[in-house]
């Protein structure tokens, strides 16, 4: 029963057991609800509503000037997204032939 149950999210301990709704920590005594949403994790949508996640491919929907410099980033310019962050620009992400910058989601569409 213990496999199908997910780890601590405290101590990362496999031997959480079920009390009711929460699942309970026999080593460290932490206690969670499994079906919490959390509220500090960040939802995204490209340009065109799809839900965004970390590690995914995207593409620019136009071109953008970058900041600083004389380079343009031209439409379909691809982007790998390494996390997300609160802000005006709310992608931190790698982009093929810039390099890591930080781009608004509403930029980009998942590739």
């Amino acid at each position: 029963m213990t496999d199908t149950l997910p780890p601590c999210p405290q101590c990362n301990s496999e031997y959480a057991y079920p009390d009711q709704n929460l699942l309970i920590c026999p080593e460290c005594g932490n206690e969670w609800d499994p079906n919490a949403v959390d509220e500090d994790a960040i939802v995204l949508k490209d340009s065109v509503g799809n839900l965004l996640a970390e590690g995914d491919k995207v593409t620019l929907i136009k071109d953008l000037k970058v900041k600083g410099t004389s380079t343009t980033l031209k439409v379909g310019t691809k982007a790998v997204i390494k996390r997300f962050v609160d802000g005006d620009h709310d992608i931190d992400c790698k982009v093929d032939g810039a390099g890591a910058m930080m781009l608004k989601s509403k930029f980009v569409k998942k590739a």
